[in-house]
This record gives structure tokens, sequence and C-alpha cells, in this order.
């Protein structure tokens, strides 16, 4: 397991952990749902050492970040407006913005609404996309027998008490089922997906698989690193970022016309959970429309909802050849 060099600082009344290190151009890196900053322990030491500063925070309700207790608290916009507050915190002006899964959302929004800070995006896993016309609560897919998990996290406290009844296990679960071991991700091939359709009574982890032994990406010190982070956290903060959809929606005419207009990267695993959806492919393919300066589209093969980890040379040479480009 990696000595991560965390620290703290003061940003927007948060206490914020952070990974701080290398020196040169400012790069920062934004986790996802179920992780933290430690999801990037391996593009932390080959971004810094090929001369950048190297910044990866746990978000507001992660690990050692603190977690306001309103729902309200986890908008979008208020993590875009740590990410700015972070950079003042450091002070930097600018920065490349990196994310993935929920991260990638965050890094896309940064860019977009702040390009003056935020002067080009990488992003992986989660396409740039535009407005849907209706809130997405109404839009995800719900029977009598079940419901698109997105709506399974709605209901503050159901999704935690799944969840942290025994935390390793729900880790192990969640990021096994949604890596590219867990099979080939083809539409229709069955393979189980902890962010698809979830059984009422049931829950999300019953379906899922208990791998028998970790994935050769997650290291039995990783999963303990995790593992800690998340009985120090517990769940809802990651939650949260779900229960904010809709409040997303509903800022986001505020910004109807505006393009991401820094230079841009996407990366996704060809075994990404998130290629299941209908029409997901076309959306990425019809990126450049929202973000005119999008230099490449990159398809991991084999990979699933992890890149940072389940393929973290190929992502760290792929963020390493972008940030040459200016």
């Amino acid at each position: 397991m990696p000595q991560l060099p965390y620290r703290f600082v003061d940003v927007n009344s948060l206490r914020m952990r952070i990974v701080d290190q290398g020196e040169g151009p400012l790069v920062l890196l934004c986790h996802g749902f179920p992780e933290t900053a430690y999801s990037w322990r391996h593009q932390i030491a080959a971004l810094a050492a090929a001369n950048h500063r190297v910044v990866a925070p746990d978000l507001r309700g992660f690990g050692g970040t603190d977690r306001p207790a309103d729902v309200g608290q986890y908008s979008i916009m208020h993590l875009v407006a740590d990410m700015v507050g972070l950079l003042d915190a450091l002070g930097e002006e600018r920065a490349v913005i990196v994310g993935n899964d929920w991260g990638a959302t965050l890094a896309w929004q940064a860019a977009l609404l702040r390009p003056d800070r935020f002067h080009a995006v990488a992003a992986i896993g989660v396409p740039m996309m535009g407005q849907p016309p209706v809130p997405p609560t109404r839009i995800f897919p719900q029977t009598d027998d079940a419901m698109f998990y997105t709506l399974y996290f709605q209901q503050p406290g159901v999704a935690e008490a799944e969840f942290e009844r025994d935390i390793g296990l729900t880790l192990r679960k969640i990021l096994f089922a949604a890596s590219g071991d867990a099979g080939p991700r083809l539409e229709g091939d069955g393979t189980p997906n902890p962010f698809a359709m979830v059984n009422r009574e049931k829950g999300l982890l019953a379906p899922l698989p208990t791998p028998g032994a970790l994935p050769s990406w997650l290291s039995a010190s990783d999963l303990e690193a995790y593992v800690a982070d998340f009985q120090a956290s517990g769940f809802p903060g990651g939650l949260n970022l779900y229960r904010n959809l809709d409040r997303n929606w509903e800022m986001q005419p505020a910004f109807s016309g505006l393009k991401v207009a820094v230079p841009a990267l996407f990366l996704i695993g060809e075994r990404d959970v998130g290629l299941q959806i209908p029409g997901m492919r076309d959306i990425i393919s019809a990126m450049p429309g929202l973000v005119p300066l999008l230099r490449q589209t990159i398809y991991l093969e084999g990979c699933g909802h992890w890149p940072s980890q389940e393929r973290p040379e190929l992502v760290s040479e792929a963020l390493l050849a972008f940030l040459r480009t200016f």
C-alpha cells in the first residue's frame, strides 16, 4: 500500500484532506464513488515524477474530508466551488482537472463554468452530456420489483444501512462487479452490474458476486485503505451526490448554450458498466458538439469502470501525453 503524503487544508468552511506531491504545473485529480483520493495512487507518483504538482482531494463527505450533514450541500455547484477554493488555498491560479466517475462530472462542470481556473480537462468513464428535458429521477426506469440504482440511492439511510453493514464486503463486491474482471459487458450478457436495476427487497449487493480473490489491481492493503476511509466517513457523502441530481438539473438552465471551451481528453474502459446504458455510445460520439476542443477519445481494452486502478500505466501515459500538448 503506497504511503500517500496526506495533509489538510481549509476550503470553503471544510477541512479537506488532500494528497499534494511534486512540483510544476498543477494537475487536480478528482475521484468517484465509492472511491477516495487513494484511487489515484498510481497517477500521483507518475505525474509528480514528470514534473507536475499533483493534488488529489477527498471530495466533501469522503474519507478524511469534512461531511456536511445537509443533503443540499452536495450539489455540483458546491463541488465546483470546492475545487476553486482548493486552488485558492494552494496558491495556484489554474490547473488541469482530471476526474473519474463522479469526479468526471465534476471535472466537466468545473471546466465548463471556470475555464479561467481549469484550463484543460480529462474525464474518465462519464462523458459530457447535454441537459435532459425532464428531471433525471423521472427518466430512470423502475418496476414493481426493482428500480434503477440512482433511485435506490434517493432515500437517505436505505443504501447506507446496506453498505455499512459490512464495509469490506460492500467495497469488494462493487469494485469487482464494475471492473473489467467481472465479464465482457456485452449487451444482454447477464454480467452483474452494480449500477443497474436494484431489487426492492434484496437491495444492491445481494446479486453481486463475491470474488474468491481480489483482482490483480486491488491488493489486500489497497482494500484496507478504502475500508479505513469509509469507516471514517460512512457512505452518506457519496450517496448525497445522487440525491442532488434533480437539484443539479434545476440549476443547469442558467448555463444553457455554454460549451467546454478548453482542451479535453476522454477515456473509458471498453467493459465500463456505463456502456450498457442505451444510447451511451451515441452520447460519446456526439461529445464534440459540447466539447469542441476534445482532442481524443480512448477506449481501454478489457478495462471496466476504474481505469486509474485497472490500467494505471495506460491512464498515466494518456494523461502525460495530453499534458505535453500545452
